[in-house]
């Protein structure tokens, strides 16, 4: 039996997996906390599959970041005045952070979203990793060709256990170094850097494998938060996650089409064109993860050039955060000083600019905000214990933080192209087949197989009527479009 249309929407599947989510959490949490019952199997399962996703997603991080630095980097010698792209992307990555982060200070202000919470219902604590500047910096310095660290730790059990875990910050520096000498040693390096891209596609096919069980995950992660902390902590939360959407959708709906205007391009294209990514980074809450996604939006959608796109992407990847690294820490910090009944000066609220618009690297990773927020907490001499106010919603605001990161690393590659002569207009403004090129790539598997079954009925058609040089177009034009 066909499953209806409706149902193979990314969007409605998306939907009935936050709704099933809630549904499935309260369901646990009223069977008791997992801590004190062994028997609630559905909170410990609602647990395992989003844990067990955001693992996943991990686990393809390191070779996407590895080959896609050393792609992009590889690709800027296809470039003319690479040098003058690469510092205009800085320059307006680093302007939306300063916008994101001004309006997010005053959405803090105006809303006061700590002064609403209830202190009964929350639990303040400490974070288990947390962002410093020496941290920062000393994570530049690469302990190894691939940035890993083994952590070993001992159990109740008196059993050690090891853990392999990743810097990407490291990944970037080791990759960065790898893909500025394979240009600088040129001709001989050229089988490498094909290598390379062809890897690249290689795990980006994966990725996208993976991003596309992501109404799974997200299902885990929203049923073991309402599991976790139930109604009443989420609840007192409300306004600071009505000022976090608040913020993410004037910056979404009016700062970057309002930008996008500016530089000559349709806002209505905009929006059209960047709904991939967006939709994909709300369900993911990965901008790496997102990343194919990405730059297919520039490249197919907005008419970037892949060879410019192919470095702009996955950089803004990892350094280009308008929801994680501007408006979420700055609201955050505004909050957790209102809770604690603290009064901001003027230059520390200058200090949560410059920690946004300076420290966006720091928020390098696969999910969540927490060493951006550790960072600026500890930057303005606030409580740390204040990031564990926030845990609650979590999963909730990392998915309007992700979209729209992603939606301006797609967007900024294009205003950048627009403004140094090199994008495809045209493809800009050209009609979208459902807003989403890589859907038709990634269609359903019985559909595949029966434009597979009808264009091999073509083809032996055409060869019993044709002459046999002729037989064989059919095949290479399928084989084109997959």
């Amino acid at each position: 039996m066909r499953l209806p249309a409706w149902s193979k929407s990314f969007g409605v599947q998306v939907t009935i997996a936050l709704i099933a989510g809630v549904v499935l959490g309260l369901i646990a949490r009223s069977w008791g906390p997992v801590s004190e019952s062994q028997d609630n199997w559905l909170g410990q399962t609602l647990d395992t599959i989003g844990s067990s996703y955001v693992t996943l997603l991990k686990a393809a991080v390191v070779p996407l970041v590895i080959t896609a630095i050393i792609a992009s980097i590889g690709n800027l010698r296809k470039v003319t005045n690479a040098a003058k792209l690469a510092m205009s992307t800085l320059l307006w990555f680093a302007l939306t952070a300063l916008i994101a982060v001004v309006l997010g200070l005053i959405l803090g202000v105006v809303i006061q979203p700590g002064a609403h919470a209830d202190a009964a219902s929350l639990n303040p604590g400490a974070p288990d990793s947390q962002g410093s500047w020496i941290g920062f910096l000393t994570g530049l310095v690469p302990v190894n060709f691939l940035g890993l660290e083994v952590a070993t730790s001992a159990d109740d059990g008196g059993s050690l256990t090891s853990e392999v875990n990743f810097n990407i910050l490291q990944l970037i520096i080791v990759s960065g170094a790898i893909g500025i000498a394979a240009v600088k040693v040129g001709k001989a390096a050229e089988p490498f850097l094909e290598f390379v891209e062809a890897a690249l596609a290689v795990v980006q096919k994966v990725v996208w494998w993976i991003v596309r069980i992501a109404p799974i995950g997200t299902l885990g992660l929203i049923g073991n938060a309402v599991n976790s902390y139930g109604w009443s902590t989420m609840g007192s939360l409300l306004w600071f996650v009505v000022a976090v959407y608040v913020g993410l959708a004037i910056v979404f709906f009016g700062v970057y089409p309002a930008l996008a205007r500016a530089n000559g391009l349709s806002m209505r294209q905009y929006f059209s064109g960047v709904w991939p990514a967006a939709q994909m980074g709300f369900v993911s809450r990965s901008s790496i993860g997102t990343m194919p996604v990405t730059q297919k939006v520039a490249t197919d959608n907005f008419g970037v050039p892949h060879s410019y796109a192919a470095f702009a992407v996955p950089f803004g990847a990892t350094t280009k955060m308008d929801g994680c690294a501007a408006i979420y820490p700055a609201i955050a910090a505004v909050f957790v000083a209102q809770f604690f009944g603290i009064d901001l000066s003027l230059i520390q609220y200058l200090l949560i600019i410059f920690v946004a618009v300076i420290g966006s690297a720091a928020t390098a990773g696969t999910t969540g905000a927490t060493v951006m927020l550790t960072l600026t907490l500890s930057t303005l001499g606030l409580p740390l214990e204040g990031v564990g106010l926030l845990l609650a919603i979590e999963p909730i605001v990392d998915m309007g933080r992700t979209a729209l990161n992603v939606s301006g690393q797609a967007l900024i590659p294009a205003i950048v192209a627009k403004r140094h002569e090199i994008l495809d207009v045209e493809r800009f403004d050209a009609p979208r087949i459902n807003g989403y090129v890589p859907v038709e790539e990634d269609a359903d598997v019985d559909e595949s197989l029966t434009e597979a079954a009808a264009d091999t009925a073509r083809s032996a058609e055409s060869a019993r009527t044709s002459e046999p040089t002729r037989s064989s177009e059919p095949a290479r034009s399928g084989e084109s479009v997959g």
